[in-house]
């Protein structure tokens, strides 16, 4: 089976030696992101909420790069370095997914790049027409 790589000018680009996302078949494997600012690479300004929207921002511009949208992810997985955001997460997911909602796992970790409180990745399975 052929991979092939995503790459969008609307999500972050790498910050490793790693793709935004490669897609098999008809899924797609969307890469750790970050509160980065795509245009600047920086670490966005704000509290916990403006940057759990900026990681759902930078998912779903490489999900539609790659074919799909949000409502295609079928894994979320979600790392956060304080686990008591974790309500705020499920709040604000809300926003951006409806039912069925993805599977998903939200993970305590001790540290993410940049230093910053959230990163996830995700799993996309789009329909091949």
């Amino acid at each position: 089976m052929t991979r092939e790589i995503i790459t969008t000018d609307k999500a972050p680009q790498a910050i490793g030696p790693y793709s935004q996302a490669v897609k098999t078949g008809n899924t797609v494997y969307i890469s750790g992101q970050i509160p980065l600012n795509p245009k600047t690479m920086e670490v966005i300004e704000g509290e916990m909420a403006e940057h759990i929207h900026q990681v759902f921002k930078n998912l779903q511009a490489i999900a539609q790069a790659g074919g799909g949208d949000l409502k295609d992810i079928t894994k979320l997985n979600i790392f956060l370095t304080d686990l008591a955001h974790f309500g705020l997460v499920n709040e604000i997911m809300a926003q951006y997914f409806e039912k069925p909602y993805p599977a998903r796992a939200a993970v305590g970790v001790a540290s993410l790049p940049k230093g910053v409180g959230i990163e996830m990745d995700a799993i996309m399975v789009i329909d091949i027409i």
